[in-house]
């Protein structure tokens, strides 16, 4: 037997779980599941708790599963003990919920703010002295402090504290109806709110036991990878411009100005908000849509690769990018990292590929990963999903077929979705452009979230920015910044 089904084998299994399953375990088989997470058997997707609870999803292969362990007097043993990947989000869960992690090596507050002077680690040696930048910075973005260490230029130690855009998203959720959740979630990390939404309706139809429409399921993937695609963009031009390229930033822009007014276009919405929805989506194409993808598509055909080789062939901006930031395949390995970070040191994850959902279940695409590690290889990640992002708009444009949009009360009552369905829960992991997200969910016996936790990608990538940017210079931090471009929103709930 495996590991997971031997984990699970040990405990109690919830019913009502879907669609991977959940079992109670004791405190032996939790410690046990924390060394093989150590030990690389499993991979850490998210560590979350509620009153007396702690659970634990965790990836082995193609298979996914929650372990859960009881917490009456509010303590339970560390994961963060032994699997370092685990620590942040142990110190989220003492900070929310007042659960004692017993073992945690590092028990500072992580989301409370103002209580006390916060420590950060200290680094010994000679003729160093710290840089604190933010967390109100000179641009237009999100706050977080970043504590550097240094020995001249050269950055000896990166610290990052989050947590300033906390705003209480789970207490938010719990309660509100799914309607309601479902706005809540898409409004998470506005630059992924069709992941977030994809994630919410798919976690809430698991439960409910129900499918949408195909027509349904092809319009929710040609809004996720225009989606993508639009983020990409914005995202090589900021890598190009903080290494002093700025052309580059100005023709991405234009280029991402046009996926956002194609959405427009298509759906009514820059960013498709609110548009996906538990049991479809909320409207279907506009009239002008097909013939508006084109033109978008056509406009990506003649810009981009022209943008691609004026990337490849400027010296000044690869000593700029190779090299630069290079986080090893074994820490990617280590902290299940996902998304185009991942990939581009050789982790071969992308939820699309590896737990496939509706439409990317039927359609033909490839999984770009690259083993440099570096910006470059951030940079060159993205370059290659955009051709795949391109290819499959194109195959889900010729999937479409005539339909729903939207399933019917009538087929929500059917899969058991109604009031008095207590303790149904469902789980789903979506694919954004940062990697996977993952949604957790309850539902009462109102028909209203009980519990629901949410999980950006960026929680286990931000610890990875601290590590990769140890060795380069100051100057690079930027760079090696954008290259990431970690979510503060989504990671502080």
């Amino acid at each position: 037997m495996s590991d997971l089904p031997r984990l699970l084998a040990s405990g109690e299994p919830v019913p009502h779980h879907a669609p991977w399953p959940r079992a109670v375990v004791g405190a032996d088989a939790w410690e046990e599941a924390a060394r093989w997470l150590a030990e690389g058997r499993l991979t850490l997707l998210g560590l979350w708790g509620e009153a007396a609870w702690a659970h634990m999803a965790v990836l082995a292969g193609g298979d996914v599963a929650v372990v859960s362990i009881a917490c009456p007097d509010g303590r339970y043993p560390s994961v963060g003990r032994v699997h370092s990947p685990a620590i942040r989000l142990e110190r989220a869960m003492r900070d929310l919920y007042g659960m004692e992690p017993v073992g945690l090596p590092d028990t500072r507050p992580w989301l409370v703010h103002g209580a006390a002077p916060y420590d950060f680690l200290p680094v010994t040696g000679d003729d160093l002295h710290e840089i604190a930048v933010g967390p109100v910075h000179a641009g237009i973005i999100e706050p977080g402090h970043f504590r550097f260490t240094c020995d001249g230029e050269t950055v000896v130690r990166l610290e990052a504290r989050l947590g300033y855009t906390h705003k209480g998203v789970e207490a938010l959720l719990a309660g509100a109806s799914i309607a309601d959740g479902a706005k809540i979630a898409g409004r998470i990390s506005g630059d992924s709110t069709v992941a977030y939404a994809l994630a919410f309706a798919r976690a809430a139809e698991a439960a409910a036991g129900v499918d949408v429409p195909a027509r349904a399921g092809c319009l929710r993937g040609l809004m996720a990878e225009m989606e993508r695609l639009a983020n990409h963009f914005g995202d090589i031009g900021a890598i190009c411009n903080d290494a002093g390229f700025a052309i580059m930033l100005s023709q991405f822009a234009l280029l991402r100005e046009a996926a956002l007014r194609t959405n427009v276009a298509v759906f009514g919405h820059r960013l498709c908000q609110d548009i996906v929805c538990p049991g479809g989506v909320a409207a279907d194409l506009l009239p002008a849509g097909l013939a508006a993808i084109g033109a978008f598509l056509a406009e990506v055909d003649g810009r981009f690769p022209r943008l691609v080789s004026l990337y490849d062939r400027t010296a000044s901006l690869q000593d700029r990018t190779v090299g630069t930031g290079r986080v090893p395949r074994e820490w990617v390995m280590q902290f299940g990292t996902g998304g185009p970070n991942g990939r581009a040191s050789g982790r071969e994850f992308d939820a699309r590929a590896s737990l496939p959902y509706a439409p990317y279940d039927r359609m033909r695409f490839a999984v770009p990963v690259l083993a440099g590690g570096d910006v470059d290889a951030r940079v060159w990640l993205r370059i290659r999903e955009v051709g795949e992002s391109v290819s499959l708009i194109r195959q889900i444009i010729a999937a479409l077929e005539p339909g729903p949009v939207r399933l019917a009360d009538d087929d929500w009552k059917a899969g058991g979705w109604q009031a008095g369905a207590a303790g149904r829960e469902g789980m789903a992991l979506v694919e954004g452009f940062r990697g996977d997200v993952l949604v957790w969910l309850r539902i009462g016996a109102d028909g209203r979230i009980s519990r629901c936790h949410v999980r950006d990608p960026s929680w286990f990538q931000w610890p990875l920015l601290e590590a990769a940017i140890h060795g380069n210079i100051v100057a690079d931090f930027p760079l090696c910044n954008k290259s990431f471009n970690c979510s503060y929103s989504g990671h502080d709930l």
